[in-house]
């Protein structure tokens, strides 16, 4: 079978090899440019409000241009800093373009921060201009008044708006003096706090490589429609969706919300074929998929269920992929007929939810990565996947394992193309992460196997030690819980048994599903009978899944929640040490 080993996907930038660029890999600017003479008349930009508003290549390019000549006006060039903070749009993109088009650096910052959150970013940044969207765009301009030399809307009608900055012609304005392929591109901040935040430093050939070597596991077209709902200042969106639809010249539809009514209408209509999300959404979808093959009746469900035995059977074993047909009328209610890949990032995913889409006939992908590694490092080819693994090692990318358990279980740690310059004004910080021969350490658990596939175990810092002097990752506990409609959320977290012996017990908090047992949630407010009865099928729901985990796994306390745990924004739970303060 011919596989992407033996095709390098990126073998025809040659072509381009001086003449549109230098070196090894082209800058974000010049890989855009590339893209555009290759298919300047393919839809580029793309939003459903309500009507498709849409920017081909050539028209994208000509508006990246436009507000790039206008930032070089103020005099942005070549290091400076350019924030963009805002919801998923068309103009979101231009601006981050046209900030790398300048020669600049683009600090993409996430809009659900609160203000005071941003201010500092963009402070720590050392950001001179702003691009904001309209509903934080008088506050962030009265508290950064005296830091930004200018702020500019990704909003219609708001002053200073992207589309329409006055531009003057290339011959009034001093020489371009562009970035290099090994200058910094992006900071992305890996939290907004109000403390000192870290701001991970990527440069072009980071952004660029990982692009291009993620597809030597996947195959990506110019005819493929990518969908961005997850927010895009997250390293995640802006590789794998943004910069990944940018470089074979495919679509990108801009998502509004993620509200499953809303997605199920934008996959339909804008015909997506690589949608990408976090297992919460994927679980939210295989959910409702389920749901309505069981209200057809216990017969119809067996049935269905058998054919997606036998679908995904052939699919593993013979590389046939009759699922597609099989369950089209399936798929096209969930609005995912035209889908050709689904892709799982952001946390982990339930082996079983993996192997339920790929029975459906849909190309499921995992991956694994962080920020610092621009950030994908391992992909499931689907050629060749491996439900319990988070992927295939890219291409020119080298990974080990250290100070692995007696089950060869230790620290990732990963060099390669993609792996940042370092954070941001912190060589301490910088200085910690990375060995002394340059290996950066993930601080992440997991083993790789004899063909170079890692399989991810959790968090080192997340680990649980057991009274029996086991070691315990809370992730491969959460994902027994996700095929479970009932629980909305689920956080393993380890309690304090012994403070001699820094022993711990095993807890999960779950916080249920309210729509599916409470009627709008009212007998959760009141603390009425009908709670009673979540508490117990919270309850059933641990000794279920205790029965799968092995022995020194097992959830010995539980905590039914009435509200929900905090969340980042792209959908995963921000841990705390449950009760091992208590």
């Amino acid at each position: 079978m011919k596989t992407n080993d033996t095709m390098e996907p990126w073998k025809f930038l040659d072509d381009y090899r001086g003449t549109a660029f230098e070196g090894e890999w082209p800058t974000l600017p010049e890989m855009f440019a590339i893209t555009m003479s290759r298919y300047p008349d393919r839809p580029c930009l793309t939003v459903y409000e309500p009507g498709r508003v849409s920017l081909t290549y050539r028209e994208a390019r000509e508006a990246v241009l436009k507000a790039s000549r206008h930032l070089r006006s103020i005099g942005v060039g070549r290091g400076s800093k350019v924030a963009v903070t805002g919801k998923n749009s068309p103009e979101w993109a231009v601006a981050y373009l046209a900030a790398l088009e300048a020669g600049a650096v683009v600090v993409p910052i996430d809009y659900q921060l609160s203000v005071p959150e941003i201010v500092n970013l963009v402070r720590a940044s050392d950001a001179e201009v702003l691009f904001v969207d309209e509903e934080k765009a008088a506050e962030l301009g009265a508290a950064l008044d005296s830091v930004l030399k200018a702020r500019y809307s990704l909003a219609a009608g708001q002053p200073g708006y992207v589309y329409g900055l006055p531009a003057p012609a290339e011959s009034a304005l001093p020489p371009l003096v562009p970035a290099k392929e090994d200058d910094l591109a992006a900071i992305l901040f890996t939290s907004g706090t109000t403390g000192k935040p870290k701001g991970v430093m990527l440069s072009h050939r980071n952004f660029v490589s990982d692009c291009y070597l993620a597809q030597g596991n996947m195959n990506i077209y110019h005819t493929d429609v990518f969908y961005a709902l997850l927010p895009i200042h997250h390293s995640y969106t802006m590789l794998a969706v943004f910069i990944e639809a940018l470089s074979v010249g495919a679509e990108l539809v801009f998502g509004k919300k993620m509200a499953i009514k809303q997605v199920f209408k934008d996959l339909k209509e804008a015909r997506v074929t690589m949608f990408l999300g976090v297992p919460l959404l994927f679980n939210k979808v295989l959910a409702g998929i389920q749901k309505g093959i069981r209200e057809k009746g216990p017969l119809v469900n067996g049935l269905l269920s058998a054919m997606m035995a036998v679908s995904g059977f052939e699919k593993k074993v013979f590389g046939k992929n009759p699922g597609k047909r099989l369950f089209h009328a399936v798929l096209d209610k969930a609005s995912l007929a035209s889908n050709r890949i689904c892709i799982s990032g952001g946390g982990p995913l339930a082996p079983a939810v993996f192997k339920k889409y790929n029975q459906l006939g849909i190309d499921f992908v995992q991956g694994y990565g962080l920020t610092e590694t621009s950030p994908i490092i391992t992909l499931n080819p689907i050629y060749h996947y491996k439900e319990t693994s988070v992927g295939k090692v890219l291409p020119r990318t080298q990974m080990k394992i250290v100070n692995p358990d007696s089950e060869g279980r230790g620290e990732i740690v990963v060099k390669g193309p993609m792996v940042m310059m370092g954070y941001y004004k912190m060589p301490e910080e910088t200085k910690a992460v990375f060995t002394e021969d340059g290996w950066f350490k993930t601080g992440d658990v997991g083993y790789l196997d004899a063909e170079n596939y890692l399989y991810l175990t959790g968090r080192a810092k997340n680990m649980i030690v057991t009274e029996g002097g086991k070691n315990v990752y809370p992730e491969e506990i959460e994902n027994a819980f996700q095929l479970y409609d009932e629980v909305e959320q689920v956080l393993v977290a380890g309690y304090e048994l012994d403070k001699a012996t820094r022993s711990e017990g095993i807890e999960a908090h779950l916080y249920p599903n309210k729509d599916l047992f409470l009627d709008g949630g009212a007998a959760g407010k009141t603390g009425g009978s009908g709670w009673a009865a979540v508490e117990a099928r919270m309850r059933e729901i641990v000794d279920e899944v205790n029965q799968k985990l092995l022995p020194y796994q097992r959830i010995s306390r539980v905590v039914v929640l009435k509200e929900p745990l905090e969340m980042t924004t792209t959908k995963k739970i921000k841990r705390f040490s449950g009760a091992k303060q208590a």
